[in-house]
């Protein structure tokens, strides 16, 4: 576990494509710090996963939809980092955190919306905010969205048009934090067997099965077709990569 690894904290990395981009990225031979709302056991299991690759891994509870708790996270950030690297910053932020609500505009109610504002863009760029000094120069920003923002699928609105923001902002981003050498780029997955959503394409095979038709590849994805692409992006054969959405689909609604 070299002094010389490259640092990335991916939000919400305790499941789901948080918890493969953590793993990729430790295959890649990147150190990395996750963070969990809840699923502190789940975090640990990753942490071990990691070490198992050969780096160094650390979990901390972060509410990424709490934005009073940030400057107490990245106190406790700057503490971890001090302590187990011996450093006072990351090297790449990859912001995952998020959650899914299935309604129709027509219904969705004021709670709902504001509880995915909270945590796919406001909770985003505040924690960005907060943590800039402590990204490293030439590193690198990834943010989640979705391929809902370039097709559509009905009860998805709200949380497409928050992660349409995520994209707009990513490229201002890239813009303002290109004079430190920091990249910042987008990851847009399609149709992922997970539990976001309740597990709505994980578990229901007709919902499986209609949408593996309506993408190129025939089948809709696996965590493990998206966490290599995060991690790609942290790499330097992609350093010249910036401001960009790279839309991991396997050609969906084409």
């Amino acid at each position: 576990m070299g002094a010389s690894h490259k640092i990335a904290l991916v939000t919400g990395g305790s499941r789901g494509l948080g918890r493969n981009s953590a793993i990729a990225l430790s295959k890649k031979g990147i150190d990395v710090i996750v963070t969990y709302l809840s699923r502190s056991e789940e975090a640990e299991e990753v942490v071990k996963e990691i070490e198992a690759n050969g780096c160094k891994a650390a979990a901390l509870q972060l509410d990424a939809g709490n934005i009073s708790s940030f400057d107490s996270f990245a106190a406790q950030l700057d503490d971890l980092l001090k302590e187990k690297w011996g450093r006072d910053q990351i090297d790449f932020l990859i912001n995952n955190a998020g959650f899914g609500i299935h309604s129709p505009i027509a219904t969705t109610t004021e709670e709902q919306f504001d509880s995915l504002m909270n945590v796919h863009f406001k909770g985003v760029f505040f924690l960005t905010q907060k943590l800039l000094p402590r990204i490293a120069d030439q590193g690198g920003i990834v943010n989640l969205s979705t391929g809902l923002t370039r097709f559509t699928t009905d009860g998805y609105g709200a949380y497409a048009a928050m992660k349409g923001a995520i994209e707009v902002l990513t490229k201002y981003m890239a813009k303002e934090l290109g004079n430190r050498g920091i990249r910042v780029n987008l990851v847009a997955p399609g149709a992922i067997a997970t539990d976001f959503a309740g597990g709505f394409v994980r578990d229901n095979q007709d919902i499986r099965g209609h949408l593996g038709s309506l993408t190129a590849l025939g089948r809709v994805g696996e965590v493990d077709d998206i966490g290599g692409v995060v991690a790609a992006l942290c790499t330097p054969e992609l350093g010249w990569v910036n401001a960009q959405r790279i839309e991991a689909s396997g050609g969906m609604n084409l």
